[in-house]
C-alpha cells in the first residue's frame, strides 16, 4: 500500500511539474494575432501567389505548434486559398463547412473578415492538428487588402 502510495504521488509531482510544458505546446491569442499580422505584412510585400504558397508549407515560418495561417480571399466565395494545417482543404470550397456542433463556421470568419471592422474572433470546434481530438478553438481573422487571413488557438 505504501509503495502504491509513493508511486501515486510521484506520478502526480511529475505531471504537475510538466503541466508548463503541455502549455506551452499552445499557442496563444497574441500569438495568433501576432501570426496573422506577420502574414498580412508577408502578403503585402511578396505578393498572392508566393504568400499561399509560404502559408502552405509545413515547414515554413507561419507554422507554430498548433499555430497555422489560412487565408480566403474577401469576395464571399469561400474557397480557401490557405491552410498551413491541412493542405487538403486548399483549392476547395469549403463554406458550407460546419463544426462538430453544426456551426457555419467559415460563414462566420469571412463575415468577421468582411464586416465593417475587417478583423475579429470567432469561436468554434474544430480537430487540433497536434492531438487530433476535437478541441474548442478561437480564431482571429484580419482582412488584409483583398484577402482575409486567419490563425487560431485551442482552448
Amino acid at each position: 500500500m505504501k509503495t502504491s502510495l509513493t508511486s501515486l504521488v510521484l506520478g502526480f509531482c511529475l505531471f504537475a511539474f510538466n503541466l508548463p510544458a503541455f502549455a506551452a505546446d499552445r499557442g496563444t491569442q497574441d500569438e495568433a494575432v501576432a501570426l496573422v499580422k506577420k502574414a498580412g505584412d508577408y502578403l503585402k510585400k511578396n505578393g498572392k501567389e508566393k504568400a499561399f504558397n509560404e502559408f502552405n508549407n509545413a515547414k515554413g515560418q507561419f507554422i507554430d505548434r498548433d499555430l497555422y495561417i489560412f487565408a480566403f480571399m474577401a469576395n464571399g466565395d469561400g474557397v480557401e486559398k490557405a491552410n498551413g494545417g491541412n493542405n487538403k482543404l486548399v483549392g476547395k470550397n469549403v463554406l458550407e463547412m460546419k463544426d462538430a456542433d453544426g456551426k457555419f463556421l467559415i460563414k462566420d470568419i469571412l463575415s468577421v473578415g468582411m464586416g465593417k471592422e475587417g478583423k475579429g474572433w470567432v469561436d468554434y470546434k474544430w480537430p487540433n492538428p497536434v492531438s487530433g481530438a476535437i478541441e474548442n478553438k478561437r480564431t482571429y481573422v484580419e482582412k488584409f487588402d483583398d484577402v482575409l487571413i486567419g490563425c487560431g488557438v485551442y482552448k
